[in-house]
């Protein structure tokens, strides 16, 4: 492998662990460890943690740090209250994607920006180039921090309880809560490990109830054998990007490169839900306008295979009534369907729920069934 590849402050807890490990964005990181299958049934019903290292963090401060955001930012930053975050999108003039992040609030002055590990260099130019033509861009400083820091998700639905055990005590900032399991859904907050501060937010990329645990870089590897430790009654195990991408595909939240890119706005993707067209201007807001008045020429639905077939994989074609109409974007085998599933891009006509389309699989075609976002969910 090359050696050109960057390593997270993990990796040697994954080789320790045997993990099998692989590119990805420009980064050696593990793919699984026993299998994606028992991984991923391990997050559906216990507990499961990730390495989420190679992912950004940007911090913006400053007296002017809202104003900036929101100029630059899909979602509208004046909801958030300190402790509290949201999942926004960065667009370019023609609104499509250049990353879709979460920002926190941290302080009455100060964001935190979770970014993706491929978008890393490219965000941080970009937010520096509109931070540069923002009028107010002496009230506003930005730190990418993305190469001291590390971070961990830990994802499932016993994961409440372990999270109280890794933080004993209280917050010392953010939310104030007496232990990480009073935090609230897309809550975040400060407590300390080995003396040191760290950020616990309660969001996460799997479809489940979870935290994601941002630490100095140092402190990661701490963290985490901690967790390990602890986790036996919580049916812990360490999970690679395998279980990552099926988890997040079953229901349907979309990843860089994939369902998102500069090329798709957020109304395309049907992130409508995240653009605050009411909040006043922001980059590529008139494009965005336009589309959610007058419709998009593709439209993003989820899918269901009808029978058994080879699993659908990204840039397999979409078949309608003996034409290909799109591509798929994301396809794998689900593990808790166990059955094919994906997602694909299709004209607005063939977007309907229940509508039957067909997959080209290795050159022959399978049926599948446009169905409703999610996918899967644990009610069903």
């Amino acid at each position: 492998m090359p050696q050109t590849l960057r390593r997270t402050p993990l990796f040697a807890a994954h080789q320790r662990a045997g993990g099998k490990l692989i590119e990805f964005g420009g980064w050696e990181m593990p793919v699984q460890y026993s299998t994606i299958t028992d991984e991923h049934l391990c997050v559906r019903r216990g507990a499961g943690i990730f390495d989420i290292s190679h992912m950004g963090e940007v911090i913006i401060r400053g007296p002017a740090a809202e104003a900036f955001l929101n100029a630059t930012l899909t979602n509208d930053v004046r909801k958030l209250v300190v402790g509290l975050g949201q999942y926004t999108l960065m667009c370019n003039e023609r609104g499509g994607v250049i990353d879709d992040l979460y920002a926190y609030r941290l302080g009455a002055r100060e964001y935190l920006l979770i970014i993706n590990a491929s978008r890393i260099e490219p965000d941080v130019v970009w937010l520096q180039e509109r931070l540069g033509a923002f009028p107010r861009h002496a009230d506003v400083t930005l730190a990418n921090l993305s190469d001291h820091t590390a971070a961990a998700a830990i994802q499932g639905p016993k994961t409440p309880g372990l999270l109280d055990q890794l933080f004993p005590a209280a917050s010392t900032g953010g939310t104030p809560v007496a232990k990480p399991s009073e935090l609230k859904k897309n809550q975040i907050a400060q407590f300390t490990f080995n003396g040191q501060s760290v950020c616990v937010a309660r969001t996460g990329y799997s479809g489940e109830d979870g935290f994601e645990v941002i630490t100095p870089a140092t402190l990661i590897e701490a963290v985490w054998d901690r967790a390990l430790n602890l986790g036996h009654p919580f049916c812990l195990q360490p999970c690679g990007l395998g279980a990552r991408d099926t988890l997040r595909t079953e229901v349907c939240y979309p990843l860089y490169g994939h369902e998102l890119d500069e090329h798709t706005t957020p109304i395309e993707a049907g992130l409508g839900f995240f653009v605050a067209l009411d909040k006043g201007d922001f980059t590529g807001r008139s494009m965005l306008a336009e589309q959610k008045a007058t419709g998009t020429k593709k439209k993003l639905v989820a899918f269901k295979m009808t029978d058994k077939s080879p699993p659908p994989r990204p840039h397999y074609a979409i078949w309608t009534d003996g034409t290909a109409v799109g591509e798929v974007v994301s396809g794998t085998q689900s593990p808790s369907l166990n059955i094919g599933i994906g997602m694909g891009y299709v004209p607005p006509p063939s977007a309907k729920v229940g509508g039957r389309i067909e997959i080209e699989i290795r050159g022959r075609r399978f049926a599948a069934e446009i169905v409703k976002k999610p996918i899967y969910s644990r009610a069903a």
